[in-house]
């Protein structure tokens, strides 16, 4: 029996100061990328989600090591 991969999701939320924020999360619950920022409108956050949707899938990798 194959097992299904769950797919990460964004998660959009108000954080204790009221801004909104949003994480992407793992199949698994866990976080694996924030927003790094409050924003004053949930507008604006979608804003970075979309953001990430469109820029991510060909971002390079920039070893410093």
């Amino acid at each position: 029996m194959r097992r299904r991969a769950v797919a990460a999701k964004f998660e959009l939320y108000k954080d204790a100061r009221g801004e909104f924020r949003w994480r992407l999360k793992s199949g698994n619950g866990q976080t694996i990328a924030t927003g790094g920022e409050g924003y004053t409108s949930k507008a604006g956050a979608q804003n970075g989600i979309d953001a990430v949707k469109r820029h991510a899938p060909g971002a390079s990798v920039d070893d410093q090591t």
